[in-house]
C-alpha cells in the first residue's frame, strides 16, 4: 500500500509541476520567470504536445467519467469530448493536458481541479446559440459539496460569513437548458472565492458579453479560471479554500475568420471597462502557464493568440 501511495504522490507532482507550480507547504508557486519559461518553450514543443494530447489510447490512470471514488484520486482516462462535428479535431476547445492531472468531465464543462487549492485551475466549455439562453431558473439549483472529490474538499460552511461569494466559474447563464448541467455549476469543484463587487459587477458583464458573442457567432469556446501569485495565499475556511488573486477568461471563435481574446480581471471590484481587461491569449498563457487551444493547427493557433482586438468582436 506505500508502494501505492508513493506512486500516486508522484504522477500528482508531476501533474502539479507540468502545470507551472510546485507545491510548497500546501501553497503553490507560480514564479513569474517560470511562466514565461513555459511560453518561451511552448512553440519549440507544440509538435510533442499535440502528438500526446490527441492520443486515445494513453498511459492515464483509469478513472470513472466524473468521479473519484471511494475518497481516492483516480484519474480521468482521456477520451473524445463531444462538441460537435469540426474539421479542426478533437477537443478544440481544451488547453493542453498533463499526465497525472486530476480532470473533471461534466455534461457542459471540463475542469482541471487542484484538491490541495479546493479549487478548479481551469474550466472550459462550449457554449452555443442553442444554450446560450436557456429556459431554466437558476433557483431550482443548488450550491453543493462535490462528493465525487476526496475530502478536505470546499463546503458551504468554508463560504460563510467569509466575505466572498461562491463565484461561478462556468456560469449558470450558460446551462439553462438543462436540469443537470445548471447543478453542476453550483458545485464547489466549479467556483473560487470571489469578492462580490467582481461577482455580480465587471465578471458577470463578460459572463453576459459571452453569451451575446455565442448568439451572434452561433458558438464559442471559452476557459476561465483562477490566476495565483507568488507562493502564499490567503484562504477561507476549515479547509482552506485557496482566495485567487486575480481571474482569467479567454475565449476563441471558430465561425468564419478564427480569432481569439484574452481578459485578465484583479481581484477586486472594477469601474473600468471591459476593453480595458483585454490582453492577447498568448498573454494569458504567459501568466498562467497554461498552452491554451492546443488541438488547433500550429498556424490557426499562433496568428490568434497572438493579438487581441475587442472591436473585432463587435
Amino acid at each position: 500500500m506505500a508502494k501505492v501511495k508513493t506512486i500516486i504522490t508522484s504522477i500528482v507532482t508531476a501533474g502539479i509541476l507540468a502545470a507551472g507550480g510546485a507545491y510548497v507547504n500546501n501553497s503553490v508557486v507560480n514564479k513569474e520567470d517560470a511562466s514565461t519559461e513555459l511560453l518561451t518553450k511552448k512553440k519549440k514543443n507544440k509538435k510533442h504536445n499535440k502528438d500526446y494530447y490527441q492520443q486515445k489510447n494513453d498511459n492515464w490512470r483509469t478513472g470513472s467519467n466524473n468521479s473519484h471514488n471511494s475518497g481516492k484520486t483516480q484519474y480521468d482516462r482521456e477520451k473524445t469530448y463531444e462538441y460537435g462535428s469540426t474539421k479542426y479535431g478533437e477537443n478544440i476547445g481544451l488547453p493542453a493536458i498533463r499526465h497525472g492531472q486530476q480532470i473533471l468531465r461534466r455534461k457542459a464543462y471540463t475542469s482541471l481541479y487542484d484538491n490541495n487549492m479546493r479549487i478548479p485551475r481551469w474550466v472550459a466549455w462550449h457554449l452555443t446559440r442553442q444554450h446560450a439562453y436557456g429556459k431554466l431558473s437558476r433557483k431550482s439549483a443548488q450550491f453543493a459539496e462535490d462528493e465525487s472529490l476526496a475530502r478536505p474538499r470546499a463546503t458551504n460552511f468554508d463560504y460563510m460569513s467569509s466575505g466572498y461569494d461562491r463565484g461561478h466559474m462556468c456560469p449558470a447563464g450558460d446551462n439553462k437548458w438543462d436540469n443537470q448541467a445548471l447543478q453542476e455549476t453550483f458545485l464547489f469543484s466549479n467556483c473560487c472565492p470571489q469578492r462580490h463587487g467582481l461577482n455580480s459587477g465587471a465578471w458577470n458583464d463578460l459572463e453576459i458579453q459571452c453569451r451575446e458573442w455565442a448568439y451572434k457567432y452561433g458558438d464559442i469556446y471559452i476557459v476561465c479560471g483562477p490566476v495565483l501569485r507568488g507562493n502564499q495565499h490567503k484562504t477561507i475556511g476549515k479547509n482552506r479554500v485557496v482566495v485567487p488573486e486575480a481571474f482569467f477568461k479567454v475565449v476563441m471563435c471558430m465561425n468564419g475568420t478564427p480569432k481569439a481574446i484574452g481578459f485578465i480581471y484583479e481581484h477586486q471590484g472594477s469601474s473600468r471597462s471591459m476593453e480595458a481587461h483585454v490582453c492577447s491569449v498568448d498573454k494569458v498563457e504567459q501568466i498562467t502557464g497554461y498552452d491554451f487551444f492546443a488541438a488547433l493547427p500550429d498556424h490557426i493557433e499562433n496568428r490568434i493568440e497572438a493579438t487581441a482586438n475587442f472591436y473585432n468582436w463587435k
